[in-house]
């Protein structure tokens, strides 16, 4: 990294302190610091939780992927596509969460469940949410100390001090900064900023690797995979272990069943300024990401050409004999793509990647810092309390639990030696929660007769296979059944028992209006634009139309939904011919395609989806911040729920004695 790799680091930090400090003051209260006051439109929740939820280590386990099974692997990710589309234009999960106005997914299963539960929920959720994030800043500090070739160490009043573990005290310094001044109200500001700032650096990146590689250079870097282990051919990958079809459909499954289950984000589940928003956010998601993907999967692909390709002979060994450096296997293979990375980009190149990069790991960090401090005081600590707090200490509670989550994190990353891929230990760590999540969210949002013991029972047998699994593996490192697989058994066996347990126990219909504020329960401020009386049944089950839809919303999904079917079918076609026998393509025809497909595509419209949501997210912050500052303070709605039958919460609950 060279003094301009450096400015391009830093500049943009500039505009996000100062947007920041003009956030901040709008955080008053608790629904403030916890939801930005359920004030966010579409493009705004839609930019922010897009740029959180990728996150650097997220990239990493990308780059693992894409560097050991290359385009093969995304040939099976669209059988996901018309499931993910059916659950965006649906509202799946997201609309009906929304309805119920909770700050957190426990406060939900306190309504609709009991208190006990949500105590327990909570506890599960943080403890498997805080042992997943303990890894990131120790993966996205390695990150930076290898691609910006920094020493592994460096002397402090006469010790050696790891690089990493001071890049990790900055960068967890530097994200509890801005949750603390704001909590999801400054997250999801910063966030957005840094998400619109990273759309045009994307492009930046991928105009500079595409003028360092020929698309046949590339090619020849992908078609040395061999035999069972094609990184091109997807009917050619038998001999794959770990990134397989398998892994693909237990991924699709799980995207199903455990849709909004996961807390790293549950900030932006509950801040859209009303349902419809909250829908219209997940919809905009499918056309949100196409030059990010196109950057992730273009940087990956060029680190296997610079690395396989005779051309780049040197480089490569360069490379190599800097990964000979590296003991641990595993931190071999992640930092194999970030080796190759700062080896080929030029100057100032270097600079935007390292920005983007940065960029990734504060918004996650910022989230997950977020959400899982505040899990832990909202749906641990005051349930069990059981009495309401004043809004300043309330804060202080929060603030405190979201740094003690940042120092355990930091210590665990100073500790912890990785025996996983990114994605198998997110997976194994995700599952203590996830295992049985789905089960309780999807009955106790759609099914009138899920019941209380239902909902224990699923998540007790989830949680204690996906433990089980967890000891194996760390004891165990040859253990036959890897994280993702135990994942789907954990799932399993908690849909089957939630099913088998409510249709044994349950008594009485839980009362879903109350629940979801309907009818006589209904909020004023909650309500959704009616533009027609009605909508065709068909239109509401293909398209996701609803009354609330403008003629701009139905544009945007219906073009979603063609787009779609149209990839899903071209899968379909190709498919079939190939395993028919009656058209089977060689490397070079898959090579054409995935280019065509996942390069050309993308960095056509990728352009014009970076403007289009710049304008968007622009917009919906200036519109916020005027929301704000004529909004109502209620320091009643801070999360708790002193009925556990389901008094409302938010904005008709009754501070408890």
């Amino acid at each position: 990294m060279k003094t301009l790799d450096w400015l391009v680091v830093l500049v943009p930090w500039i505009l996000i302190f100062l947007i920041g400090q003009h956030a901040k003051r709008y955080a008053r209260d608790i629904s403030g610091f916890l939801s930005g006051g359920r004030s966010a439109g579409r493009y705004l929740v839609c930019v922010g939780e897009g740029i959180a939820g990728i996150g650097l280590i997220s990239v990493v386990g990308v780059f693992e992927v894409v560097y050991h099974a290359g385009f093969a692997m995304s040939w099976w990710g669209n059988l996901s596509l018309p499931v993910m589309m059916f659950l965006a234009l649906s509202g799946f999960i997201i609309f009906r969460y929304r309805e119920t106005r909770v700050l957190t997914m426990a406060q939900f299963f306190e309504i609709r469940y009991s208190r006990k539960f949500r105590i327990f929920m909570g506890l599960l959720s943080w403890v498997s949410g805080v042992l997943n994030y303990a890894i990131f800043p120790a993966v996205s500090a390695r990150f930076f100390v290898y691609f910006c070739g920094l020493p592994e160490s460096i002397i402090l009043f006469g010790h050696a001090i790891p690089t990493f573990a001071i890049l990790m005290f900055f960068f967890l310094s530097l994200s509890l900064y801005f949750v603390l001044i704001g909590g999801q109200l400054q997250v999801m500001v910063t966030d957005c900023v840094q998400g619109i700032l990273s759309g045009v650096l994307f492009l930046v990146v991928i105009w500079a690797v595409l003028r360092i590689f020929s698309f046949d250079q590339l090619f020849k870097g992908l078609s040395v995979g061999g035999e069972g282990r094609s990184l091109l051919n997807p009917f050619d990958t038998g001999r794959m272990a770990d990134f397989n079809i398998w892994y693909v459909l237990i991924g699709i499954f799980g995207s199903i069943y455990n849709y909004m289950s996961w807390q790293g984000s549950q900030g932006f589940n509950s801040c859209a300024l009303n349902p419809h928003e909250a829908k219209m956010g997940k919809i905009l998601a499918g056309w949100r990401a196409f030059a990010q993907t196109l950057m992730i999967t273009l940087l990956a692909i060029a680190a296997v050409a610079y690395m396989k390709n005779p051309d780049f002979a040197a480089g490569s060994a360069r490379v190599s004999a800097s990964l000979a450096q590296i003991e641990n296997p595993y931190l071999q293979t992640q930092m194999t793509v970030p080796l190759a990375l700062a080896d080929f980009l030029p100057v100032g190149i270097r600079g935007v990647l390292a920005a983007i990069m940065m960029f990734l790991m504060v918004t996650t960090d910022t989230s997950y810092l977020h959400s899982w401090g505040s899990i832990f005081v909202q749906d641990v600590v005051l349930p069990l309390r059981r009495r309401h707090l004043e809004t300043k200490r309330h804060l202080l509670w929060l603030r405190c639990s979201i740094t003690a989550v940042a120092i355990f994190a930091f210590v665990f990353s100073l500790l912890f030696r990785q025996t996983e891929y990114v994605f198998m230990y997110f997976a194994i760590t995700g599952a203590l929660f996830l295992g049985g999540s789905g089960a309780a969210i999807i009955g106790g949002l759609y099914w009138k007769k899920g019941t209380t013991s239902a909902a224990w029972i699923s998540m007790v047998l989830g949680a204690t296979i996906a433990t089980f699994g967890i000891v194996a593996r760390q004891f165990y490192p040859h253990f036959p059944v890897n994280g993702q697989t135990m994942w789907l058994i954990a799932m399993l066996f908690a849909l089957a028992s939630y099913v088998l347990v409510s249709l044994l126990t349950s008594r009485e219909d839980f009362d879903m209006d109350r629940l979801l504020h309907r009818g006589k329960y209904s909020v004023a401020g909650d309500a959704s634009p009616i533009i027609e009386k009605q909508t065709g049944h068909w239109k509401r089950v293909f398209l996701g139309f609803d009354e609330s839809f403008t003629a701009g919303d139905k544009i945007i999904a219906g073009s979603l939904s063609a787009w779609t079917w149209f990839w899903f079918l071209t899968f379909a076609v190709i498919s079939l011919l190939n395993l028919a026998g009656w058209w089977s393509w060689g490397d070079r025809a898959w090579w054409n395609y995935h280019m065509f497909v996942g390069i050309l595509v993308p960095l056509i419209l990728g352009p014009i989806t970076t403007v289009w949501f710049t304008i968007g997210g622009v917009r919906d912050m200036v519109r916020m911040f005027h929301r704000l500052a004529t909004r109502a303070r209620d320091e009643a709605d801070d999360g708790t729920v002193p009925d556990p039958r389901g008094t409302n919460p938010g904005s008709d609950i009754q501070s408890p004695s």
